[in-house]
C-alpha cells in the first residue's frame, strides 16, 4: 500500500519524542511489512493543509496520521471526503478514536500494529456536514472545554489538572438552556444541561467512547436541569460506568436526528471532538455507515491476538 504519515509535533506525547528518529523508525517498520511509504513531521498550525495536499498525492492510498484528538478527527475526515485508508498514531492525552478502534496506545508500539494492520470499514458522523468521529456535545462539556480553554497548561498533565479544574467549575455553575430535537419524524421540547451526540453508543468506561463503530447509529444522550447536586451525581454514575442509569439522563439511538435551539445566543459553544466552535441555532447530525476506513489490529499482531481473546465467549461447561 501506498501510504504517506503526517504528525503533529505539538501534539501531546510528540512534544518530547525525537521526532527525526521516529519518522525514521516509522519509514522502517512501514517499508518492512511492504508499504511505500513517505514521512512528514508538521507543526501544528500546519497539520490539516499537510494531511490535505498529501491525501490528493496520485497514487496515495492510506494517511497515517499522528498527534491529538483534534488532529486524528481532522485526519480522519480527510480520510473520508478522499476515500483512502486512515492509520491513527495516538498522541494526544484521552486518544479516544484509537481506543474505540482497540490500537496500542504506545505511539512506538502501535507502528508496528499498524504496519501489520488490516483495513476495516467502521463509521463516521457529521454535524452539519462536519465531521466527527467522537462525539458533538453541548451544554455542561461545552462550558468546561471552555473554562478549560481559560487556563494556562503546556503538558498532558498540566492539561488534565487544567480539566478537573474546569469540570468543578461546570459543577457549581451548570447551564440550562431550551432546545428541541427530531427523530424518526417526531419533534419534542425539552429544558437540558446537556446535550451529547456519539458516532455509535457509548460504552462503559469513564471516559466515554464507543466500544464499536459498526453499528450504523448514533448514540444521543440528553440530561435535564441540573442543580450541582445533580452535575456531581452525573459525574459519579459516568466514572461507574452507569451513564444511561442516571436518572437525570434520557438515552436513544437515532440514524440522523435534527437539533432546535429557540434562543440563540452568540456566546453559546458545542465542542465537536474535543474542539470549542460557535453552534447554530439548527444542527443535523448522521451517521454515515461503513464510510470510513481504517487499518485495525491484524490477526498476527499482539493487538489483534489480545483483541481476539478478549472478544471470546467462554465455551459452555459440559457434565
Amino acid at each position: 500500500m501506498k501510504l504517506h504519515a503526517v504528525f503533529n509535533r505539538d501534539g501531546g506525547t510528540f512534544r518530547t519524542t525525537d521526532m527525526d528518529a521516529y519518522c525514521d523508525h516509522a519509514l522502517k517498520t512501514f517499508r518492512a511489512a511492504g508499504h511505500e511509504i513517505e514521512c512528514e513531521v508538521v507543526a501544528g498550525d500546519k497539520v490539516v493543509e499537510t494531511m490535505e495536499k498529501a491525501a490528493s498525492m496520485p497514487g496515495v492510498e492510506g494517511l497515517i496520521a499522528g498527534g491529538g484528538d483534534g488532529t486524528i478527527s481532522a485526519a480522519a475526515g480527510i480520510a473520508w471526503k478522499s476515500g483512502i485508508v486512515l492509520g491513527v498514531v495516538p498522541a494526544g492525552t484521552m486518544n479516544l478514536f484509537a481506543r474505540s478502534l482497540k490500537l496500542p496506545l504506545d505511539i512506538w508500539e502501535v507502528l508496528d500494529t499498524l504496519a501489520e494492520g488490516t483495513p476495516e470499514a467502521i463509521d463516521i458522523a457529521s454535524a452539519n456536514g462536519k465531521s466527527f468521529v467522537h462525539q458533538f456535545s453541548a451544554g455542561l462539556h461545552a462550558r468546561m472545554v471552555r473554562y478549560r480553554n481559560s487556563m494556562n497548561f503546556a503538558s498532558r498533565l498540566g492539561k488534565m489538572r487544567a480539566s478537573a479544574r474546569a469540570a468543578i467549575g461546570v459543577m457549581f455553575n451548570p447551564p440550562e438552556f431550551e432546545m428541541e430535537y427530531v427523530v424518526d419524524g417526531k419533534r419534542t421540547s425539552r429544558k437540558v444541561s446537556a446535550i451529547s451526540v456519539s458516532n455509535n453508543e457509548f460504552g462503559t468506561d469513564p471516559l466515554m467512547f464507543a466500544d464499536d463503530l459498526t453499528s450504523g447509529h448514533l448514540g444521543f444522550y440528553l440530561a435535564e436541569p441540573m442543580k450541582p447536586s445533580g452535575v456531581a451525581k452525573l459525574t459519579f454514575d459516568i466514572l461507574r460506568g452507569k451513564l444511561k442509569e442516571n436518572a437525570a439522563v434520557t438515552a436513544m439511538t437515532a440514524t440522523e436526528l435534527e437539533l432546535h435551539f429557540p434562543r440563540h445566543r452568540r456566546d453559546v459553544s458545542c465542542v465537536i471532538d474535543g474542539e470549542l466552535l460557535p453552534m447554530k441555532r439548527d444542527v443535523t447530525l448522521k451517521i454515515h455507515a461503513g464510510e470510513l476506513k481504517v487499518l485495525v489490529p491484524g490477526q498476527n499482531t499482539a493487538a489483534g491476538r489480545e483483541n481476539a481473546a478478549a472478544n471470546m465467549s467462554p465455551e459452555p461447561s459440559t457434565v
